[in-house]
């Protein structure tokens, strides 16, 4: 975000927390929201006992796709909701994760290779939000819990998702029709982890099989399970099943959590209560009927869908959301109002900040942002002055950046450096990389001949900053680092003999390989893939 108060982007940062105290660590609830709801197991000072998730007697927030994202699972906590669940979240895609501390927005951030924040959560939800994941491999279940485990509530795994998207890898409904991986999957992380493990399901064709599968299920020691009471091939206008739900809370002991009565039942809060009795169930998950207005939690009644979307923006900015995922979820609100002006105006925004004015909240967006920028000048201030205090005097320093566009292709500084110290009979290069928290930005220290090489700039990927320390080193040291503009390039040279012997002993029957010790000096030595954070 791009700060608009140049003025505010200069206040330090108890300054910005006086002028704006709607932003403290935990944002207080919004106006005319429910008041936080206090933990099982908590105090009146705040002190929290280790008291697992209960789920009996929940109002509980659905998990859906690009809907239960952080800005709908904070809105639907200050409504009323009592447990909120993220949307499905693939295994895989998880495990190529990095947990990072978001210190601007005061998260906790999975953020993917590509930088795309995967998953983002906040103490505010922590002893409340339960992580779903989509999974057919316990192992990988497993390891993705156990990332996810201290800052969350509680693991989900989805059993009832019908969409292609979920099943085709045997996740989501695929699983109801193999029992014995859903065992594996849930006794491994009932196991494995200390936050409670639940699952959800759809009903399946016939009452004795759905109630067989539940009690197979409840075995395992799962804390509670979610049953959505349709088949995997029905959809929501079809009538959801409250006698099957029924029959599974009658079946087991275990808390049975009833899911599908948006349709039916749910029009305000209510009904929450009705559908919980038709299905004797412990509590209610809501899905649709909180998409198009989450303050159907609350007991006092809904609140106007303007109050409901501009409290929504408001989280929406607050978090940083993507704003494609918040023109999505705004536009599920407005329904039938998207022909409108506003609705429109809606569709054609192109970022965040557009979408604001359209509800009329650019004044918010622009202060919002100004936050930010102020709270990020204080803390890489902050860093800044930490990076001088630990800086090694020792280390050799120049603000440079390594830039492909200006080497021969496969030609880099590492290399020339590494062919550097074999001529010269020296150990070869040793690379030591810390990532910065703050920023998420690389910083490489090289070492050659005893002696410590860095670029005081801070690069997007550990490559990059290696390449950077390099070049400092090879400047330093005068000698040449292989760019377009140093003329004749005598690795390229050396390149083009190697691969003109190889042609010609193809041509002799001889083993084209070319040797291993040939092949070693155009081979960059690669450092430790595991990157340190630096200390805060």
């Amino acid at each position: 975000m791009a700060a608009s108060h140049v003025e505010a982007a200069a206040l330090p940062d108890d300054a910005v927390k006086r002028r704006f105290p709607r932003f403290l660590p935990v944002p207080p609830a919004l106006p005319g929201a429910a008041a936080e709801p206090r933990e099982e197991g908590s105090t009146a000072t705040g002190m929290t006992v280790n008291t697992p998730l209960c789920f009996r007697g929940k109002k509980i927030l659905a998990p859906m796709v690009r809907v239960g994202t952080l800005p709908m699972r904070l809105l639907a906590l200050d409504y009323g909701a009592d447990i909120v669940y993220c949307e499905e979240l693939i295994d895989i895609k998880m495990l190529q994760c990095k947990r990072v501390i978001n210190e601007v927005l005061e998260t906790v951030d999975f953020v993917a290779p590509n930088e795309r924040v995967v998953f983002r959560t906040c103490e505010r939800e922590r002893h409340h939000v339960v992580f779903q994941m989509g999974s057919a491999d316990a192992e990988r279940a497993l390891a993705v819990a156990k990332l996810v485990e201290s800052d969350v509530a509680g693991i989900d795994i989805n059993m009832g998702c019908p969409k292609e998207y979920s099943t085709k890898g045997g996740m989501g409904a695929a699983l109801l029709s193999d029992p014995d991986k859903i065992e594996s999957i849930l006794t491994t992380l009932v196991k494995g982890i200390c936050k409670p493990v639940t699952c959800k399901i759809r009903i399946l064709p016939s009452v004795e099989d759905t109630v067989n599968l539940v009690k197979r299920i409840e075995k395992t020691g799962i804390a509670a399970i979610a049953v959505h009471g349709r088949k995997k091939e029905e959809r929501p206008q079809h009538p959801v099943h409250c006698d099957v739900i029924k029959a599974i809370s009658e079946a087991v002991s275990i808390p049975v959590i009833a899911n599908g009565g948006s349709h039916d039942f749910i029009k305000e809060y209510m009904d929450i209560e009705t559908f919980q009795k038709a299905t004797a169930a412990s509590s209610v998950m809501i899905a649709r009927a909180a998409m198009w207005n989450p303050s159907i939690f609350r007991k006092e009644g809904l609140f106007p869908l303007k109050e409901v979307m501009q409290d929504y923006i408001k989280y929406a900015v607050r978090y940083d959301n993507h704003y494609t995922n918040t023109k999505y979820c705004l536009c599920q609100m407005l329904r039938e109002q998207l022909e409108t002006t506003q609705g429109k105006k809606l569709h054609a925004a192109q970022s965040t900040q557009e979408i604001c004015e359209v509800f009329e909240m650019a004044d918010f967006y622009e202060e919002t942002t100004a936050i930010f920028e102020a709270k990020k000048t204080s803390l890489e201030t902050e860093a800044q002055t930490e990076d001088d205090q630990m800086e090694d005097p020792d280390v050799i320093k120049m603000a440079v950046r390594f830039d492909k566009r200006e080497y021969p292709p496969q030609i880099t500084p590492k290399m020339y450096l590494l062919e550097w110290c074999r001529k010269e009979k020296h150990p070869q290069p040793v690379y030591e990389t810390v990532q910065r928290p703050l920023d998420r930005l690389f910083c490489s220290v090289v070492t050659v001949a005893e002696q410590k090489y860095r670029s005081t700039l801070w690069d997007k990927s550990k490559k990059l900053a290696e390449q950077a320390a390099a070049i400092v080193c090879l400047r330093t040291l005068g000698v040449p680092e292989g760019k377009l503009c140093e003329g004749e390039n005598h690795l390229i040279n050396k390149r083009k003999r190697e691969d003109q012997e190889c042609l010609n002993n193809r041509d002799h029957g001889e083993d084209p390989a070319e040797p291993s010790h040939k092949k070693a000096n155009f081979i960059e030595e690669t450092s430790d893939m595991n990157v340190p954070k630096m200390p805060r």
